[in-house]
């Protein structure tokens, strides 16, 4: 079987090279694991992290909580941004709301969420409010896009508000749906990091970063930061695929 690489995978593995050669440069200037380890010392002890007996627990934990705010925020953003779509003046009642969850800096709403919630549930509470506005505006984009001479001629022949919705509101939104989607996962990942770091449940991703950042490991946070960016690019990559697979019907 013959495999093909695109002009554009060139480039990909390019920048990929010319970053590990700026990092070793860093490496061999400062000569210092302290300051900046080198690419090989990195990557060692990145595979030593899955001979860890908690890494499981520590990588599955940081995965459900992101799972369950995205679902949270996906659920809620879906419901209100419909609403909000099919009303101008729910839209108007939502928007402020929208705008200052957006405008409030993260370090903000994570000191206020540790007073409120336990440590595990930080995390979880600031990828809600991290990834909800920006599905729920994509949401309401969707459903503006929809042709209104559509909607009125359905309601001409007295189609079901519920047809309506599920028959011409669904399929026009699941573009928008599937990009907001990717933009929460991209922001919310690192969201869910921050709130670890800060938090500092027994389990998570940034619980490690901030452990090994105590003893100046830094081969080791820079090896958990690897971690989590494969994680986030992984999922990016199934809402890619699902959006392949459910955006078809455009075609």
């Amino acid at each position: 079987m013959k495999i093909s690489i695109t002009k554009k995978q060139y480039l990909g593995f390019a920048s990929v090279a010319v970053m590990l050669i700026l990092w070793q440069l860093l490496a061999v200037y400062f000569d210092s694991d302290v300051i900046v380890p080198s690419p090989g010392k990195t990557l060692m002890t990145a595979a030593g992290l899955f001979t860890d007996p908690d890494f499981i627990m520590v990588v599955g934990t940081t995965i459900i909580r992101g799972l369950a705010g995205f679902a949270i925020s996906a659920l809620l953003g879906m419901l209100l941004g419909i609403v909000a779509g099919m009303s101008s003046g729910f839209n108007a009642f939502l928007q402020p709301i929208l705008v200052t969850v957006r405008s409030v800096p993260v370090i903000a709403l994570i000191l206020l969420a540790l007073i409120w919630f336990t440590p595990g549930s930080v995390p979880v509470f600031i990828a809600l409010l991290t990834m909800f506005p920006f599905i729920c505006t994509n949401v309401i984009d969707g459903i503006r896009s929809v042709d209104p001479d559509i909607i009125v001629m359905a309601k001409f022949y007295r189609i079901s508000r519920r047809r309506i919705v599920s028959e011409v509101y669904i399929p026009a939104i699941m573009p928008f749906i599937i990009s907001g989607a990717s933009s929460a996962m991209g922001i919310g990942w690192r969201a869910i990091i921050i709130g670890e770091v800060l938090s500092q449940p027994r389990y998570g991703i940034g619980t490690m970063m901030q452990t090994e950042q105590t003893f100046l490991n830094v081969d080791a946070v820079i090896a958990w930061t690897l971690l989590a960016v494969f994680i986030s690019y992984g999922f990016e990559k199934i809402i890619r695929w699902s959006e392949y697979k459910i955006v078809n019907w455009k075609d």
